[in-house]
């Protein structure tokens, strides 16, 4: 979604928005695109699940790829302690947010935290390790134990404010660098915040550039609803690109993957896309395209609709060629593994098994990843699978039992939603603001450049104890 808020006055993506125990998203504040954590102190006063964690790291790998700042709205009670398991312990488990913020200051990526509620335990570690922290007065709390674990351990009576306020941190511990009186006042400082970052963002685009020659709303009804039913996919691009020009990259070739260059928004864009089974010849093409986006330093737009699993072989002649259609797509994994150039993916439809690797799916890496609210993402597509009619016979009645409840169980966990909803993915958007979507993306990940840095490659984070 798209919005204004006033107190901050930026220009508002949400991204992940299925999961509330949290909240994030792309912004801008002064002009700059930056990365917003905040907690939702509504849910369980704020404190930290698994889910959670997954989401707030995600945030941190996308101000890490595109070079991002951050803004961190903190009202957190840490962890939720009964599922301490599934979110302490690990690698990248809660710990790696704090590791992760030292490595970005570390980046120059800068960090500003606001503490707009009661911060404790793993929450008060946030705003520490920001760059730049305001606190709101008779709001903003901070400590590793509140005042009812005090009472607890030592029987004394303490007030949040009198052992974690915004007085007690901004005059004597050091802890935060910005008092404010109100949360109004926290915000502009925030904005003066931005006002000092060395950027040298040119004024807002004035590209000229055309709308598409077909209405991108038409793109509801153009949506697959299964891949039987699936249209071929210029009709996707005419409604996303610039004037509805495609300049294809050898279009006789390797007909079911589509690769060429267009523009989205002024801005180009190179495009690899299913059309059709991703075959021996389709991934020698897509290997090649890739390598010469990555040589010309073009970002990539990934658009799936990956085929469902093919029959087994039944013949050599089958088997040789499955065999060489894996080789070309394990090539071509390899490649889209390896492109340094930023990559946006879009599920319009199914993204499943092996394809979906090759095509840049979330093992993959890419900067972005959305879905539309009809795409599938499984290992496989239960309703093409041949398995479930040809394994059992009328007499296993009991395996066949088994099969029809994994069908099932495939079909649920293979929705748009289901994938969001577990950060598998940056979000589900509607069709027709793709195009707005992945331009944001395009301006969002170019943004780097403007960033005025001394020569010095690698520094020391900051720290202000």
């Amino acid at each position: 979604m798209e919005t204004s808020l006033p107190c901050i006055g930026m220009c508002w993506m949400e991204i992940q928005s299925t999961v509330k125990s949290a909240f994030r998203g792309l912004g801008k504040i002064c002009g700059i695109w930056c990365v917003f954590i905040a907690n939702d102190a509504t849910v369980k006063g704020g404190t930290i699940y698994p889910v959670s964690v997954k989401k707030q790291l995600r945030a941190q790998e996308i101000a890490i790829q595109s070079r991002l700042p951050s803004v961190y709205l903190v009202d957190s009670g840490g962890a939720f302690l009964p599922l301490q398991a599934e979110l302490f312990p690990d690698q990248f488990h809660g710990g790696r947010i704090f590791y992760n913020e030292a490595v970005m200051s570390a980046m120059r990526l800068t960090q500003v935290a606001v503490v707009c509620g009661s911060c404790t335990a793993g929450g008060a570690y946030v705003p520490t390790m920001a760059q730049e922290t305001v606190i709101v007065d008779k709001i903003g709390t901070m400590f590793l134990a509140g005042p009812p674990l005090v009472k607890a351990a030592t029987g004394e009576d303490i007030l949040p404010e009198e052992l974690g306020g915004a007085k007690l941190h901004s005059e004597v511990s050091g802890c935060v660098d910005h008092f404010a009186s109100s949360e109004k006042e926290a915000y502009e400082c925030v904005r003066n915040i931005f006002a000092t970052l060395n950027y040298e963002i040119p004024t807002e685009d004035t590209l000229d550039y055309d709308s598409p020659l077909y209405s991108p709303d038409e793109l509801l009804g153009l949506a697959p609803k299964d891949y039987r039913h699936t249209l071929h996919i210029k009709l996707i691009l005419s409604r996303i690109i610039d004037g509805s020009r495609f300049q294809e990259f050898r279009a006789n070739y390797g007909t079911t993957l589509v690769t060429g260059f267009a523009y989205i928004e002024g801005q180009l864009i190179g495009v690899v896309a299913n059309n059709g089974e991703l075959t021996h010849d389709a991934s020698v093409k897509g290997c090649h395209f890739v390598q010469l986006c990555n040589q010309r330093n073009i970002p990539i737009l990934f658009i799936l609709n990956t085929a469902p699993q093919p029959a087994d072989p039944v013949s050599f002649a089958q088997a040789e060629n499955h065999s060489n259609k894996l080789k070309a797509q394990a090539s071509m994994m390899a490649t889209v593994a390896c492109a340094t150039v930023p990559k946006i993916t879009l599920v319009i439809g199914g993204c499943y098994g092996n394809e979906s690797y090759a095509m840049c799916g979330r093992s993959f890496d890419p900067n972005f990843l959305f879905l539309w609210p009809n795409a599938r993402i499984a290992l496989v597509d239960s309703r093409h699978s041949p398995t479930y009619s040809q394994i059992c016979d009328d007499n296993c009645t009991g395996a066949g039992t088994q099969l029809k409840q994994l069908k099932e169980k495939l079909e649920e966990e293979s929705t748009a939603f289901y994938s969001s909803a577990r950060v598998w993915d940056d979000g589900v958007i509607l069709p027709q603001n793709s195009r707005k979507i992945i331009a944001q993306c395009l301006r969002i990940m170019k943004q780097q450049k403007y960033l005025i840095l001394s020569p010095q490659q690698y520094a020391l984070p900051v720290i202000r104890m």
